[in-house]
């Protein structure tokens, strides 16, 4: 049985069931049979299983992903992919509550969160649909004698890898799949094996807002398994991810052979900065809290506290 937004509602637990990964348009599970468990972090009770991906599934989405991107995607005027992203923000403000308590059950983060980051995850989706119409080239001057004319034009680079933590499910898919379908790019995603549900849910979505097949593919499986053969995939062209440094300079020389480009959103060591002229009493917990934001298990997590010297007392 399949993820479905119209079995999920706020008042209906994600209740075990097994959900198959999304790969040419089609719900299927993994080449080798086997799956994988995702528990609730606060009770570790299984609330559902997945497929356990491999290289064998990889390859399947890579080649879906290069057909739709060589096929109709190709013939999607930037207009028509505007429409499509701005159909997929409707859909997903209209199961919103559905999509939090997704995050909330599969990772942990509270529910009171997970509902606000509406406006924000919304907001990037609706960007990106903007960014569609919005992408030009430039007409060049040059000194070349004769009646030259020299100018730019950007094309989509490919088929984009993109691997995310589990720390953000729903907002970093949207950043993963919001620029790739504005720009005319086909994606394979990789969520964490630790919260996959969300970005599934996220693909049903897609597929009722009537995304061609193999433009958005979903695999779910573990790093070693699923994220390296992707990240080494001869035929992905750029790779997207975010997560540990330490896995960032790997997928780095797994991407070496193909010279594939790749964007990379690691770890930092975030300062917050309190300048003499702030306003003490907003500012002291600010600064305490920004450190303990979804349990302090984010990239942007203030880590560092800058204070200048008149007020360091």
């Amino acid at each position: 049985m399949t993820l479905s937004v119209r079995d999920l509602s706020l008042h209906t637990p994600i209740d075990g069931r097994h959900r198959q990964m999304l790969i040419d348009g089609e719900w299927r599970d993994s080449v080798s049979g086997r799956t994988l468990e995702t528990r609730n972090p606060a009770t570790g009770a299984v609330i559902g299983t997945v497929p356990l991906s491999d290289s064998r599934d990889i390859d399947l989405a890579v080649a879906a992903a290069r057909r739709a991107f060589e096929g109709p995607w190709s013939r999607f005027k930037p207009y028509e992919r505007q429409q499509l992203l701005l159909k997929i923000a409707d859909l997903m403000e209209r199961h919103w509550e559905e999509l939090a308590l997704s995050d909330t059950t599969d990772m942990g983060m509270p529910v009171t969160r997970t509902l606000a980051n509406k406006n924000r995850v919304l907001g990037m989706l609706r960007f990106y649909a903007g960014m569609a119409t919005s992408i030009h080239g430039q007409t060049i001057g040059n000194s070349l004698p004769g009646e030259i004319v020299s100018f730019t034009r950007k094309e989509p680079v490919g088929v984009v890898g993109a691997i995310i933590p589990w720390n953000a499910p729903t907002a970093a898919s949207i950043w993963k799949i919001g620029p790739a379908l504005a720009t005319g790019c086909t994606i394979v995603l990789k969520p964490s094996e630790e919260a996959p549900l969300t970005p599934l849910l996220i693909a049903d979505l897609m597929q009722e807002a009537g995304v061609p097949p193999g433009v958005v593919n979903v695999v779910t499986g573990t790093g070693a398994e699923a994220g390296a053969p992707l990240a080494a995939h001869m035929d992905v062209d750029k790779l997207v991810f975010t997560g540990s440094t330490a896995t960032g300079q790997a997928i780095l020389r797994a991407s070496a052979a193909n010279m594939k480009r790749v964007s990379l959103e690691l770890g930092g060591k975030s300062p917050v900065i309190v300048l003499a002229d702030a306003d003490i009493e907003r500012a002291v917990p600010v600064a305490a809290m920004s450190v303990f934001a979804n349990s302090g298990q984010v990239c942007i997590a203030g880590s560092r506290l800058f204070v200048e010297r008149p007020i360091y007392e």
